[in-house]
């Protein structure tokens, strides 16, 4: 595996949190749409579940923006619910 020098690699992993943070909200919007008749129960669950990411996302965004110096990438979405009942 190749590691990318470390300017490099705080800018992929920032776009990689704009883009995910991008989806995320096309996802919110997607649900809202949903919610009529029986899907209104499921589809507030969803929704929930994209709120937390969301916050997520937003968090990781801003802690990085802040020097944090933990690393994040795409290996952290492994351990989300519904991937793991998958």
């Amino acid at each position: 595996m190749h590691r990318i020098a470390g300017e490099d690699s705080a800018a992929l992993r920032a776009r990689w949190l704009a883009d995910l943070a991008e989806a995320l909200e096309a996802a919110r919007l997607l649900v809202g749409d949903l919610e009529a008749g029986d899907a209104r129960i499921d589809a507030a669950d969803l929704y929930a579940r994209i709120e937390t990411v969301r916050s997520e996302v937003l968090a990781m965004r801003l802690k990085r923006s802040l020097g944090g110096s933990r690393e994040f990438d795409p290996e952290w979405s492994e351990g989300l619910p519904w991937m793991r009942s998958a």
